[in-house]
């Protein structure tokens, strides 16, 4: 297991994260995705962290708050040291009726955060994230409320998921002005089958050395190659039958399978770890989190780790998941090369 900064800090997390999503159950979307009792949990969370992993991603929304309460008491029952484990949760959904109940207010913000520390059975949150965008909460209250946060002791570090490029780099800006806890990490949807993120996003965390974690590294399993064309599964189970989550563009994605197949094949593994040894491949990722419902799942994504994609098989992925041309991209790219062929002597020519 190989470890990284978070951002710009001194903390190193594991390359793989293990997500909890599955952790509780309940109504609605949480029972599609995961129903897991707390005995099964106990044994995900022991094995990824006998793989070397040292990072746990949950939220307080995620069944309705059990899978931050079982999270922190996996940690309990397997006697995990405080300090041998890096948490990470969120907030910003719905934890009650009242219109207040939510968002990215300062009040909400505080709330959340103390009661997560109670469901986590924690002194402290390592990484405490926005969930995602909230329209009526102006950033720098939300900015102000993350810093209250780290400098209580409550949150070591803040980030946020979601987010647009352009907001993150707002935000940090408010935080430069203002002496504020910066925002240190992104965690956001990136996969083969989904790259949006290369056109914005990618270019702003590297520039401003924000982390990034990345959430369905398989496309909600669609990258497993456990699914025909037509979506149904090869199988006859599979969480997308009941949950077709994140959107996909299926051409592209099958494209893509049918591209990870030999490759898989020549490296005598599954072609999920193929689509996540790609991740890892890529600079700009910090993490890829990885959920499962059972322990076999668990140890072949943490199995992705060991592969090393050659680079004729890295430009095979690249081109064939390779998002269509769109403006201003394409006119950057085009007007960059004056100066970039100026370093070679080459002439420039007009636009």
């Amino acid at each position: 297991m190989r470890y990284n900064p978070l951002g710009q800090t001194g903390l190193l997390v594991s390359e793989l994260c293990l997500g909890t999503m599955t952790f509780g159950g309940g109504d609605g979307m949480w029972k599609e995705i995961g129903n897991l009792r707390q005995e099964q949990a106990d044994v995900l969370v022991r094995t990824a962290l006998d793989a070397g992993v040292n990072f746990i991603d949950t939220a307080n929304v995620y069944a309705d708050g059990l899978s931050e309460q079982m999270t922190g008491q996996a940690l309990r029952n397997l006697g995990i040291a405080r300090d041998d484990v890096v948490i990470a949760t969120k907030v910003l959904g719905p934890m009650g009726k009242g219109p207040n109940a939510c968002g990215a207010s300062r009040a909400h913000i505080l709330a959340q955060a103390r009661a997560s520390l109670k469901r986590l059975q924690l002194d402290h949150i390592d990484l405490y994230q926005i969930h995602g965008v909230d329209p009526l909460t102006p950033i720098e209250e939300t900015m102000e409320a993350l810093d209250t946060l780290v400098r209580c002791g409550d949150v070591r570090y803040v980030g946020v998921s979601n987010w647009a490029a352009w907001q993150i780099a707002k935000a940090l800006g408010i935080a430069e002005r203002k002496n504020l806890a910066p925002l240190r990490s992104l965690q956001a949807y990136y996969t083969l089958a989904g790259r949006d993120l290369e056109r914005e996003l990618a270019p702003m965390l590297l520039s401003e050395q924000v982390g990034l974690m990345v959430w369905s590294p398989l496309a909600g399993g669609l990258l497993s190659g456990k699914y025909h064309r037509d979506g149904t599964s090869i199988s006859g189970d599979g969480r997308r039958a009941d949950f077709d989550f994140p959107p996909v563009n299926r051409d592209r994605a099958f494209d893509v399978i049918d591209a990870m197949r030999p490759i898989a094949t020549a490296h005598g593994c599954s072609v999920a770890q193929i689509a996540l040894a790609w991740l890892l491949h890529q600079k700009v990722v910090t993490s890829v989190i990885v959920g499962a419902r059972r322990p076999e799942q668990l140890v072949d994504n943490l199995g992705a780790r060991t592969i090393t994609l050659s680079a004729a098989e890295l430009d095979r992925l690249d081109r064939v998941s390779a998002l269509p041309p769109e403006y201003p991209g394409w006119m950057i790219e085009r007007q960059g090369a004056y100066r970039l062929g100026a370093m070679a002597g080459e002439k420039p020519q007009s636009a």
